[in-house]
């Protein structure tokens, strides 16, 4: 039997035992007295752990099914060769027992009678190890149940957007509270003043109303340079004076004025701190994620609160974004087959606000992707900078006035490089990558950066192929073998009607090459018969 405990490693011999027996409620009864006991099983040797952080890695590497170092010198030093092969060993972890079979080639048993002696093992392992106390061992295993735990809690200090979940949260939390207690506050103090309802309908001004007039008949002419500081308005200060005269509202004790005044100065005190808070979101926001946040300020956090991290929202595709927070709405359209929602929590972004109803979805769908491009960089960048937010925050600026205008806004690449540019003191690893924005059909890649470069190639291979025809009509005389060597090349690029012109491996580097000076200069042709190993198309032998 092998048993793992918090202070070593112990190996323990059962003499015999039948596992039918076990079952028994006489049998398990045994297992509670320390002297029958120790006549089914016997301690053959124990290891205990050097430190802490010794009994740290083992109990790691038992929990993940792998055999540690000090588990393998110990079976292997106290389990002999010649009892390897025949021996059965108990283990209580069916994951380390499949390790260890692997390694030793043991025969494994778990479960069954290997539980109730292990359980047994467990009540009277500090009886059966010399030297080892109830104290000492209950010791080691709390020390070791702390660690362990503290070592499995998945903490990152680098994960920032934690503030940024839980401050959103807190916001939301904080705008109902502060709604349900100024409703509560208006239905208090509107027995005794019910007219300052209408004349101020805004909730913390109207606490902060409340707080400072008390008792209406206590309003003076003089009282109007304070009530216009709160309302920053003299008419609506001069109003609330004439209200409180001829107010059809009832007596109220100054024990009930005392109490909600309290509770004003509560609900006053409680939208000060949520202004507090907001500002202190966005500038975790800035810090977190600047691109997001340049782009589409707060609605940047909760998008980040909804995804559960930055991470998790720049693994979402651009769709995705678009509609999270849209869920029930998405789910109920695919089971009754309706329209699927447009929008989610971006709906809540000024560019959608301001765009035309009949351009809402496009705009989404463009501001999706522009957001997904920008959680990305905040991401995976080392060093935070707002650039690229504020470069795509004038993209979905040009987009929208694109669709009010006409106006042609700029490609999705140049606007990135010159975001690059503005960037170019951090180091950036930039691969040839291809990047397909939304908005437009625009390629790059390692070879070509402009746009269309499909149709530009063909516009070039016609220059070459009407340069060619007079030559090769008028039978220009034998050309250097250097010529022959560049005419190789030019059947690569073939008519729209020729899709396939097979060419010699040897030449195509070199073709590829003078590709562009083909299209600039007039090249001699030579006659078609001196070009080694081109096979034509027979479409093109007829034109």
């Amino acid at each position: 039997m092998l048993f793992e405990h918090a202070s070593g490693y112990a190996l323990f011999v059962v003499k015999e035992v039948e596992e039918i027996s076990m079952l028994l409620p006489q049998v398990e009864q045994c297992v509670l007295s320390l002297a029958k006991f120790n006549s089914m099983v016997s301690l053959a040797a124990f290891f205990p752990f050097k430190s802490a952080q010794s009994a740290l890695e083992n109990i790691n590497a038992i929990s993940e099914g792998v055999v540690h170092a000090d588990l393998k010198l110990f079976l292997e030093t106290n389990v002999p060769q010649s009892r390897k092969k025949k021996a059965t060993l108990g283990v209580g972890d069916p994951k380390i027992g499949a390790a260890l079979q692997e390694e030793f080639g043991f025969s494994i048993q778990t479960g069954g009678v290997v539980a109730e002696l292990t359980r047994g093992i467990r009540l009277h392992f500090h009886s059966l190890v010399k030297g080892l106390t109830a104290v000492a061992a209950s010791k080691a295993q709390l020390g070791l149940g702390h660690s362990y735990s503290r070592a499995k809690v998945k903490f990152n200090v680098n994960r920032a957007d934690n503030m940024i979940i839980q401050s959103i949260a807190l916001l939301d939390q904080l705008d109902k509270d502060i709604n349900t207690f100024s409703m509560r506050v208006r239905e208090w103090y509107g027995y005794h003043f019910p007219e300052l309802v209408r004349i101020v309908p805004d909730n913390s001004m109207y606490c902060r109303l409340t707080r400072l007039i008390g008792n209406r008949k206590e309003l003076t002419d003089e009282s109007v340079e304070s009530l216009e500081e709160v309302v920053m308005d003299n008419a609506k200060a001069q109003a609330i004076l004439d209200a409180s005269r001829s107010s059809m509202g009832m007596d109220i004790s100054p024990i009930d004025l005392i109490n909600i005044e309290r509770f004003s100065s509560r609900v006053v005190s409680l939208t000060a701190y949520r202004l507090e808070l907001q500002e202190y979101l966005r500038s975790k926001m800035g810090q977190v994620a600047p691109n997001l946040a340049a782009l589409i300020g707060d609605v940047g956090a909760r998008l980040i609160s909804h995804a559960g991290s930055l991470t998790n929202l720049a693994k979402y595709p651009a769709s995705t974004v678009q509609i999270l927070g849209a869920e029930k709405a998405l789910f109920r359209a695919l089971k009754t087959r309706g329209n699927t929602p447009k929008y989610g929590l971006i709906f809540h972004s000024t560019f959608i606000g301001r765009a035309a109803a009949k351009n809402k979805g496009r705009i989404s769908r463009y501001l999706a992707n522009k957001c997904t491009i920008a959680s990305r960089i905040d991401c995976f960048s080392e060093l935070p900078s707002s650039v690229f937010g504020d470069k795509l925050r004038e993209q979905v600026e040009e987009r929208l006035s694109f669709y009010e205008t006409g106006d042609l806004p700029r490609k999705n690449v140049d606007v990135m490089k010159e975001a690059v540019k503005e960037v170019s003191s951090f180091v950036f690893i930039i691969a040839p990558v291809q990047l397909n924005a939304v908005d437009d059909d625009y390629v790059v890649n390692g070879d070509s950066e402009t746009p269309g470069g499909k149709k530009k190639k063909k516009h070039a291979t016609e220059e070459v192929q009407t340069e060619e025809t007079p030559a090769a009509e008028h039978g220009a005389g034998d050309a250097p073998t250097k010529k022959k060597k560049k005419r190789k090349s030019e059947p690569e690029e073939p008519e729209e009607e020729t899709p396939e012109v097979e060419v010699p491996e040897e030449d195509t580097d070199k073709s590829a090459k003078k590709k562009k000076k083909r299209t600039s200069e007039v090249i001699e042709a030579e006659p078609a018969e001196d070009i080694p190993e081109i096979t034509v198309p027979k479409k093109k032998k007829k034109k």
